[in-house]
């Protein structure tokens, strides 16, 4: 795709009219919120700030804006992308300058992707000074040369504190995140969750690398002692960050990669962990990471007197989190760059306690667990949801940020496995047993154990067994793991719940494929659940 220049009407003139602070340290920045009551410092020196309303994402409120170029773009406007009118959008921006003009704004110039041939350079303008550091952590920092102008590729303005008008822009609520691929510029507004500023980058990523035949990925990705690449596939909490930042393996990264004829390449210089519950002995690298100057702590309960930190507390939401520079993991991948996988994991959280703890994918199994992106909600962890799991399904892993139809990512993710020919394993870090309520779930290190089994070879010789409902092919032995432990059916006391469960579950499987049976083969979808 050709980088476009900017036209003259495009500037940003009007933030000088205020006070543009460019390119601040962390330090600095981190000045900058202490004394603007943005935020204060854990007794490790991590910066804890609140992020209001909103502790999520908000999907609904995420517009393209509908212009001439979009309509013949091949955008995926249902069930995610919504258009916004360019008149609509020159509004809201006109606004979103009149807010931000003679206010202090914090600028960011900065690059998105590891790989030389693929880095778009992007400048992030923000009214906090830790969203700031948050753009600064999560992003790549450049060596700026003296004399060289920074032009952006895109930009990025966060106008948290601005609340749009939906009768005058044409938006859902107050609340707005809108990309303008044809002005190479997102808008963010009527929220301080700074997930957001990531999320759209990752948008905008999802649809200028398939143009270019690279495969955007919503994956973690580390490297072994002989250059072996693993990738990790997941929603938010199945444990892409938790299982790919080992000790012994490098980490590439922890959330959003491509994959181009190069190898695999890291789109941030940043992680943003989850860290409910979170535990020095089983995440060490996590733990220390987030416990020190410079990391952001988000909605995370702390005692301001003090400074102790209480991870265990979801007081504010079950979604704390933290952002770090990927520096602050111990023996990470500094260049962000790693081969083609040999391995790939598609990590669900299985609250249902049906999937086998680890399986082995066929080539067309791989397609479609891949457009499903299964896991589960938990009751109680958000409104309305009642008493029982609910299966979640995200195509590609990664719905809410493809700008394109998931069929572009499958294919994509085809042509790479069948030229490099990596194996591809479903990994169940839910519930066994029974389901969420009756059985437990994986402690975390026999997950890790089920995976490094896999990384180092030793489920290579072992003989494999198909299970009955999903056609999945269980190891007969892990490392010690008990078959029961590996097997589900024989992990239920009641067989009968067992059963029904699984039922239960594939049919959830075979309603949402229907939605992809127009553009699969039949070999695809006769890879999902036996319907009997």
């Amino acid at each position: 795709m050709a980088k476009k220049e900017y036209s003259p009407n495009f500037s940003h003139e009007f933030l000088f009219n205020g006070d543009g602070r460019y390119n601040l340290t962390a330090g600095d920045l981190i000045e900058e919120a202490l004394s603007r009551n943005e935020g204060y410092l854990s007794d490790h020196g991590a910066l804890v700030v609140d992020t209001g309303k909103f502790t999520g994402r908000s999907p609904n409120d995420k517009y393209i804006v509908m212009d001439e170029s979009a309509e013949n773009a091949g955008f995926w406007w249902e069930p995610v992308n919504q258009p916004i009118s360019v008149e609509n959008f020159e509004r809201l921006f006109a606004k979103v300058r009149l807010h931000l003009t003679g206010k202090t704004v914090f600028i960011q110039d900065l690059f998105v992707g590891a790989n030389p041939s693929y880095t778009i350079k992007l400048r992030v303008v923000t009214e906090k000074a830790w969203h700031g550091l948050f753009a600064q952590n999560m992003f790549i920092r450049p060596a700026f040369t003296p004399g060289v102008k920074f032009v952006p590729d895109y930009t990025l303005i966060d106008a948290c504190d601005m609340q749009a008008n939906p009768a005058e822009a044409g938006t859902r609520s107050g609340t707005f995140i809108v990309i303008n691929f044809s002005r190479n510029l997102i808008l963010i507004g009527g929220t301080s969750y700074a997930g957001e500023i990531k999320k759209s980058v990752f948008s905008l990523m999802n649809y200028i690398l398939p143009q270019q035949l690279v495969l955007p990925m919503h994956c973690a990705a580390n490297i072994g002692v002989k250059g072996d690449t693993a990738l990790f596939f997941g929603l938010s909490g199945t444990g892409k960050t938790t299982l790919s930042s080992d000790p012994k393996r490098p980490l590439i990264g922890d959330d959003e990669h491509g994959w181009s004829p190069d190898g695999v390449f890291n789109f941030e210089g940043g992680c943003y962990a989850k860290t409910i519950h979170l535990e020095a002995k089983l995440e060490p690298l996590i733990w220390s990471a987030c416990q020190r100057s410079g990391a952001i702590l988000e909605n995370v309960l702390c005692d301001r007197k003090s400074g102790v930190v209480d991870f265990h507390s979801s007081a504010r939401t079950e979604n704390t989190r933290s952002s770090y520079p990927i520096s602050f993991i111990d023996g990470s991948e500094q260049s962000g760059l790693g081969g083609h996988p040999r391995n790939i994991f598609f990590l669900s959280s299985d609250a249902f306690g049906v999937l086998p703890l680890i399986s082995r994918l066929t080539t067309d199994q791989v397609l479609y667990y891949f457009l499903s992106g299964y896991t589960a909600k938990l009751a109680g962890t958000e409104k309305d949801l009642g008493r029982d799991p609910q299966a979640t399904f995200s195509a590609c892993f990664g719905e809410p940020f493809l700008p394109l139809h998931p069929k572009i990512y499958a294919d994509l993710l085809n042509q790479y496995c069948h030229t490099h020919n990596p194996q591809v394993w479903l990994v169940n870090t839910g519930w066994a047993g029974g389901s969420y309520g009756i059985g437990s779930r994986y402690k975390l290190p026999l997950t890790r154990a089920a995976v490094q089994s896999v990384l180092d070879g030793g489920l290579s010789q072992i003989a494999f067994h198909k299970e009955d409902y999903f056609g999945l092919w269980i190891p007969d032995e892990c490392l010690g793991i008990p078959r029961e432990i590996l097997d589900p059916s024989l992990s239920w006391k009641d067989s009968a719940g067992y059963s029904a469960q699984a039922r239960k579950l594939a049919r959830s499987f075979s309603t949402n494929f229907d939605r992809f049976n127009d553009i699969t083969d039949i070999r695809i979808r006769s890879a999902g659940p036996e319907m009997s």
